[in-house]
């Protein structure tokens, strides 16, 4: 069974303010580099989307539909939603991403 991976606008918001960050601050080659993997990344989630985890901050708060998959230190937030992955969030996880998850997915 094949799922397709479906990114919110403010995930498209998260990954293009990331990409634009690194490009300023470091070069355009590695934010190329960057975009290419998160890309990569939430495209094998079409074969296997339930093998993220659940945040911990979301289990802390009963939340267990929501997962995450990693490029360190970036973290994919997603849900499967029927034959869709929803990607909800992109994130660098080293923010406060209590609040972040607080304020994006709970509406806190």
């Amino acid at each position: 069974m094949s799922f397709q991976v479906v990114l919110t606008e403010d995930a498209e918001r998260d990954l293009e303010e990331i990409v634009t960050y690194i490009a300023k601050h470091d070069s355009p080659a590695l934010a190329e580099h960057v975009l290419s993997r998160i890309l990569k990344i939430a495209d094998s989630l079409t074969a296997t989307p339930t093998r993220g985890t659940t945040p911990q901050e979301l289990r802390a708060l009963g939340d267990q539909e929501h997962r995450q998959i990693f490029f360190k230190p970036y973290r994919l937030i997603y849900r499967v939603v029927g034959q869709q992955v929803v990607v909800y969030l992109i994130a660098d996880g080293r923010r406060d991403m209590q609040t972040l998850l607080a304020r994006r997915l709970l509406g806190g």
